[in-house]
């Protein structure tokens, strides 16, 4: 997916970013081969959330980079406080980019008295004024139903599929840890021609899963575990101590946004894993790295979306 050849012209096309990854979206524009719109995004001393935008964006087709992770509810303030800017600037039209979607496993009721927060943010966001979405990998592929406005849903797997391809791993199958990862799983093995396992998760609490049963023969076959994300490493801890059990090689894990939060470096470190792969849709700073970790870069393929997304030509072309 190299940028060979781009001559559209850019004008009319503005890239600008919050605070939650910004070396994705100059990334980005680097591909784009376009300046990094200039914001000036600080807050009051009590918190509150200020925004400027630096320069005159009056029929511009912008597209704010923002995936909304931790601290959740501070970036998804301050991508609502852009959108509003934008807006109240006269923009033609504005693309929120949110590689990742926060509150995206919030969207069900699957207990007593509790909300559907994803279609709360979704609504967040349309209020706000924004006319698209474009998002990567979400945890439930009907959250886009939960919008009244377009919504391009990519997948990293084009770009998870070239890593593992290089890495050609012998007698290899894929693993999806839980039910719900079936399909994500199912294309990767597909891609990969190699064989599918699947895991039966049952969760007691949040952030606390437990293995109860494998469907597949995983004995003497190298495995990757498919996930959409790594947020406390519970799920794939238990995943790869099951396989282990159950005599499986080396194993490699793969996942879209490397959340990383709470005891998952601790976790991830004790694990036996050859390799984790995610991607930089979650910025990783150096305490969250770890010797076995390898970070992919998204931006070509947001850079495409957002590119084709500008002229108005088709997206499809980018879905895995």
């Amino acid at each position: 997916m190299e940028n060979i050849g781009y001559k559209q012209s850019n004008k009319g096309l503005a890239v600008f970013s919050g605070n939650a990854n910004r070396p994705l979206a100059q990334e980005i524009c680097d591909y784009l081969r376009t300046p990094l719109g200039a914001i000036n995004l600080t807050c009051f001393s009590d918190g509150e959330i200020y925004c400027q935008i630096m320069e005159n964006v009056r029929g511009k087709d912008v597209f704010i980079v923002q995936p909304t992770c931790s601290p959740v509810n501070s970036n998804l303030i301050e991508l609502l406080i852009m959108i509003d800017a934008f807006k109240r600037s006269s923009a033609s039209r504005i693309t929120a980019v949110i590689p990742y979607y926060g509150y995206a496993r919030q969207d069900r009721k699957d207990k007593p008295r509790v909300p559907i927060s994803s279609k709360l943010v979704a609504d967040l966001l349309t209020a706000a004024g924004v006319d698209r979405v474009l998002s990567m990998d979400l945890h439930a592929g009907q959250i886009q139903g939960f919008f009244d406005i377009p919504v391009d849903h990519l997948y990293a797997t084009p770009v998870l599929i070239e890593y593992l391809r290089n890495l050609s791993i012998p007698e290899l199958m894929v693993v999806s840890p839980d039910a719900g990862g079936v399909e994500r799983a199912r294309a990767l093995a597909k891609r990969l021609e190699v064989g599918l396992a699947i895991v039966d998760k049952r969760r007691t609490a949040p952030n606390v899963a437990e293995v109860m049963h494998l469907i597949g023969d995983v004995e003497g076959k190298n495995i990757i575990i498919s996930d959409d994300m790594i947020d406390t490493a519970g799920t794939l801890v238990n995943t790869v101590n099951a396989l282990k059990e159950k005599g499986a090689g080396k194993i490699y894990a793969c996942a879209t946004h490397g959340v990383l939060s709470g005891p998952a470096i601790d976790r991830l470190r004790a694990a036996p894993l050859e390799k984790l792969i995610v991607t930089n849709t979650v910025p990783l700073d150096e305490s969250k790295k770890l010797p076995n970790m390898v970070v992919l870069s998204v931006a070509r393929l947001l850079g495409e979306a957002i590119k084709s997304i500008h002229e108005e030509t088709s997206v499809s072309g980018l879905f895995v």
